[in-house]
């Protein structure tokens, strides 16, 4: 039985109201419920509720309210006659009004309902910022190529991609010389995971400037692209920034290729 019926009831039989929400079972309760359901679940009066928390006490005869009683009479004072857009209507009230509207509700809860209304406002009003998208090679270079190409030392970064192909987030990985020691499928597909994240892009500098993979790089990206299938994370693509070109293992074809089985034998 939920908080409400628990009151129905109590007035039914004329039993004594539960003014506090503390009488109420402990899973019937707005902050329980939000702990366990999510704030999606909870009605607009739960929600009110939670940011008036007390009730008002029984006086001179008079019985006590709860806390969700008093959200209900807020929205009802605040509500057109056909009951609706109550919140927009108690949102645009100064704390004056709010106040002096429902006993039980001074100034100091009037102004935080309307501060709570005010968030609810900004976050509808807030844009996600537009993500970079990748959608070629030439995209990864050109993000990459200015931080990469003049250092002394590989560096291997890893570039997580959503299932539009933005970007989710870049993570670097390690410094030095690339094999399977520094850069390991289970470090790479750890960020992935984490991020829920729909594919991956590889990047690493060769601080000679040439950029043509090697031997090692065609083995980590063999290994990386099979832990990929796998998990279901794909690897877009394993690009080598040089000095002033780059090698893409999706354009060329070599992604899933060009590897020596004896070499792989020995990795």
């Amino acid at each position: 039985m939920f908080g409400c019926e628990v009151l129905a009831a109590a007035s039914s039989r004329r039993l004594p109201m539960p003014y506090t929400i503390k009488h109420w079972p402990v899973h019937d309760r707005p902050r329980e419920r939000v702990r366990t359901l999510g704030s999606g679940a909870l009605s607009t009066r739960e929600l009110l509720a939670l940011l008036i928390e007390t009730g008002l006490s029984p006086r001179d005869g008079v019985p006590g309210r709860s806390a969700l009683e008093l959200a209900g009479d807020l929205l009802a004072a605040f509500a057109e006659e056909d009951g609706g857009d109550s919140l927009r209507r108690l949102m645009a009230a100064p704390v004056s009004a709010i106040a002096g509207k429902v006993a039980g509700i001074g100034p100091a809860k009037a102004a935080k309902v309307l501060a709570a209304l005010e968030l609810g406002r900004r976050a509808a009003g807030e844009m996600r910022p537009e993500r970079a998208r990748v959608q070629t090679s030439s995209d990864i270079y050109e993000r990459m190529r200015f931080r990469l190409r003049d250092l002394d030392q590989e560096e291997f970064h890893l570039i997580l991609l959503n299932t539009q192909n933005e970007i989710l987030r870049e993570v670097f990985l390690t410094r030095g010389t690339l094999d399977s020691s520094l850069v390991h499928p289970r470090e790479v597909f750890h960020h992935a995971l984490n991020e829920s994240a729909a594919a991956v892009v590889l990047v690493h500098n060769h601080p000679s400037g040439e950029s043509a993979p090697s031997m090692p790089d065609r083995v980590i990206t063999h290994e990386m692209v099979k832990a990929g299938d796998l998990l279901g994370i794909p690897v877009f693509d394993h690009v080598i920034v040089g000095e002033a070109r780059y090698y893409s293992f999706r354009d060329e074809g070599t992604l899933r290729s060009g590897v020596p089985t004896r070499v792989l034998a020995a990795a």
